[in-house]
């Protein structure tokens, strides 16, 4: 490999949300990774960093024909610039996006168990979480239809936020079902916003589709939210990237970012960008291996030493999520217990809905020294566990 993914970096005390535990603690929760970002990243912020001026700014063209590139060569989906719009964060987007988009009292409909912070964004807001929950048989998730298509229909159901690929189980949705999905939103009004900054890591041979991209229904009735953040471990950063072909709808949403003051970058988030997604295609492609290696690591421990545990196998993002209901259905307790025993700081599932609560989630994007360490302290609190 031409890059370095096995350095053991030592972030405590510098700051790190991840790394801000007891000197024993080994962190593995957050989706934060533990890798050194991609080094054409890092220069292109010391290039700025030598300006020494660090006044306003505007977000010029090449950022927006970076992420245009990136995803026309990555993803095979190459967006109008036209459409973009340049936000500090997907979540802060996401916010906006639903007090544009819903009225107060109104359905925003999730599929749990999804991405904690969405709650937030929906009840901070005065809306309702409307969940059409995901059916797992045998180690795999699928949409109850019948349901979903339920509560589109219902009269207060305005929005939908999609996860695309799904946070926290890894699932990559199928073409089949992202484009029936965007033809009953679009029967029944309900825009879709779809946060998609898991695409860029997915298992060699699996890929993405952009929601946005399977079909005319899908592109005039959704909200894109793009980021580097994951992909390259930059969410300091602060940026992200908006797509919405929907001029109508694409002007909603540009007022709300706009008067929320969401759409002015920092000094390294333009630079930052551009080089990730013209220059960080190797490094991308090498992470994807090493995450890849680090589950199939974490599938084998689980399967010979904690049989009693089962691997859901997603083909995408950095977080494993895994079914714990044979010992227990509150994995809170068992997270703390592990915590406490082990120094092991992993995510209970309740936070996420659905069955979460007899579920963890894991974050493997860390060299696999650490994982190894991560796995048998796994083993010794999940053995002492009652």
């Amino acid at each position: 490999m031409r890059y370095n993914f096995s350095e053991m970096v030592d972030r405590r005390h510098t700051g790190s949300i991840k790394w801000d535990v007891r000197d024993n603690e080994l962190p593995m929760w957050v989706a934060d990774m533990d890798f050194r970002t991609a080094p054409e990243i890092v220069a292109a912020i010391k290039q700025k960093a030598d300006t020494g001026i660090f006044g306003y700014e505007e977000v010029p063209a090449a950022y927006f024909e970076a992420v245009q590139h990136w995803y026309a060569t990555e993803h095979d989906w190459a967006p109008n610039t036209d459409w973009m719009r340049f936000v500090t964060g997907v979540v802060p987007a996401l916010s906006s996006a639903v007090r544009r988009i819903s009225h107060l009292g109104d359905n925003v409909l999730i599929q749990a168990p999804v991405y904690n912070i969405f709650y937030n964004s929906i009840l901070n807001n005065g809306r309702h979480v409307l969940s059409s929950d995901l059916v797992e048989e045998n180690g795999t998730y699928s949409i109850d239809w019948t349901d979903l298509e339920a509560k589109l229909a219902d009269p207060l159901t305005t929005m939908m936020i999609l996860c695309n690929p799904h946070n926290p189980i890894g699932l990559i949705w199928q073409l089949a079902d992202l484009k029936r999905l965007a033809e009953l939103a679009a029967a029944n009004h309900v825009t879709v916003f779809t946060d998609e900054i898991h695409g860029d890591i997915t298992d060699p041979g699996y890929g993405y589709t952009p929601f946005a991209a399977v079909s005319d229904a899908a592109a005039m009735n959704s909200i894109t939210a793009v980021s580097p953040s994951k992909t390259f471990n930059v969410a300091a950063l602060h940026a992200a990237t908006l797509i919405i072909p929907n001029e109508n709808l694409r002007n909603q949403v540009d007022r709300g970012i706009n008067s929320e003051e969401l759409a002015e970058p920092n000094a390294f988030a333009i630079p930052g960008t551009i080089a990730a997604y013209t220059q960080g295609a190797e490094w991308v492609h090498e992470l994807n291996a090493t995450i890849t290696a680090n589950k199939q690591l974490l599938t084998k421990f689980v399967g010979k030493q904690l049989p009693k545990l089962h691997v859901i196998a997603g083909h995408a993002t950095y977080l494993v999520w895994i079914d714990c209901h044979e010992i227990t259905n509150d994995t809170k307790v068992l997270c703390d217990h592990i915590r406490q025993t082990t120094g092991l700081y992993i995510s209970a599932g309740e936070v996420y809905g659905g069955d979460g609560h007899r579920c963890i989630r894991i974050n493997v994007a860390c060299p696999a020294e650490r994982l190894e360490d991560g796995l048998n302290r796994l083993a010794k609190g999940v053995a002492s566990f009652k």
